[in-house]
């Protein structure tokens, strides 16, 4: 996999998964707590984590096809 297009890929997929998990998470808290807050360490740490594995994982999958 070329550097270039994982970084990519890395970019766009932490984008989607932070902008998701935001929301997620502020609508979880809105509706069980009943304030609207955010927390930001989960949202970073599985924004990166997929960030890095999905790219990974869908260079694999198209590689052995």
């Amino acid at each position: 996999m070329k550097v270039k297009k994982f970084l990519i890929q890395f970019v766009i997929y932490f984008s989607l998964v932070f902008v998701v998990n935001a929301i997620v998470i502020y609508l979880w808290n809105l509706v069980r707590h009943g304030e609207g807050a955010f927390d930001w360490q989960s949202t970073f740490t599985l924004a990166i984590i997929l960030g890095i594995i999905l790219p990974i994982h869908r260079a694999m999958t198209s590689k052995e096809k």
